[in-house]
């Protein structure tokens, strides 16, 4: 997945109106031919034991393997209509925050069944699902699959509960610079294990920040995902009394579990929660260092300069 793919799976709505989820398909039939315009919808067909029924998927599907081997269609911006045409599909799954709402009129206006699927926070994966899963008619498989993924979110909430605040950033890209608000799923991810988003009381979902509005909320910990690349937060290292940096807490997250909403996010949250434990001990460890300034140790702005490797879980 390249830098540019998981931009647009994890901060789309950044680019696009929201397309209109109220909206219900026509009823399709047993067995229907689906296309699915976002590689989270893939994953999700798949998930709910529907992945038979895939005709065509988006770019950059690829999750499960098999879904590899399916005819491409284009990505949410741009479609192959003949190739779609050919295809011939009784049901297409767009991505709410993901496909742009003209394009969504667009193909409904030449006949194609559409259903708009939303995962903006954790409990749309379940939601998403239940309802793949009436649309192809794999409803118990889907109830089972949304079931076993709130059962490991609260697993993985109570695991983490009694764990001690600290201060995240999600980088979301460096150039140009976006975040996230506190109803994206990664920022509940951060959340249940422990972690503050310095950004949540953004108004939308996804938001263009300055590098002084970051550094004024003085982070503890920076995350992104591999997709940023070992020179993903160099732009930081110019601020080296930044707490994040005082404490060595730059973390890379796995790509694709990341930033997708499907059920692979049990697992990214067991990285978001592996990489904040690590940053509490090396806040702990800084602190436990005896590197005081006259000030007290609470405040990293009081702190002399002294960077450590930082490590990447999951690379």
């Amino acid at each position: 997945m390249t830098r540019t793919s998981a931009l647009l799976c994890l901060g789309a709505a950044l680019f696009c109106a929201c397309t209109d989820v109220s909206r219900p398909p026509p009823a399709v039939g047993a067995n229907p031919r689906i296309v699915t315009l976002a590689p989270n919808l893939t994953e999700l067909v798949y998930a709910v034991g529907a992945g038979d029924s895939l005709v065509g998927v988006s770019a950059w599907s690829n999750y499960p393997p098999a879904a590899r081997a399916l005819p491409l269609i284009g990505d949410a911006f741009t479609i192959d209509q003949e190739q779609l045409a050919l295809l011939d599909p009784d049901l297409l799954l767009v991505w709410e925050s993901g496909t742009p709402a003209h394009t969504v009129e667009e193909l409904r206006k030449r006949g194609f069944n559409v259903a708009v699927i939303r995962t903006r926070g954790l409990s749309d994966v379940a939601a998403a699902m239940r309802r793949i899963g009436a649309l192809t008619g794999r409803q118990q498989a889907a109830a089972d699959a949304a079931d076993r993924f709130l059962a490991d979110l609260d697993s993985l909430r109570a695991a983490h509960k009694d764990a001690e605040q600290i201060d995240v950033f999600y980088q979301v890209s460096a150039r140009p610079l976006y975040t996230i608000n506190s109803e994206h799923y990664v920022s509940e991810l951060i959340d249940l294990c422990g972690g503050n988003n310095v950004f949540s009381d953004l108004a939308d979902l996804s938001s263009a920040i300055t590098v002084e509005a970051v550094v004024a909320r003085n982070p503890e910990v920076m995350l992104a995902s591999t997709d940023a690349g070992d020179d993903g937060f160099d732009e930081w290292r110019r601020w080296p009394k930044m707490a994040a940096n005082l404490y060595g807490n730059k973390f890379l997250l796995p790509a694709d579990e990341l930033a997708r909403a499907t059920p692979r996010l049990i697992s990214a949250g067991g990285e978001v929660c592996f990489a904040l434990q690590q940053a509490r001990d090396n806040r702990a460890a800084f602190r436990d260092a005896g590197q005081v300034a006259s000030t007290s140790a609470d405040d990293p702005r009081a702190l002399p300069d002294r960077n450590r490797a930082a490590r990447a879980p999951g690379r």
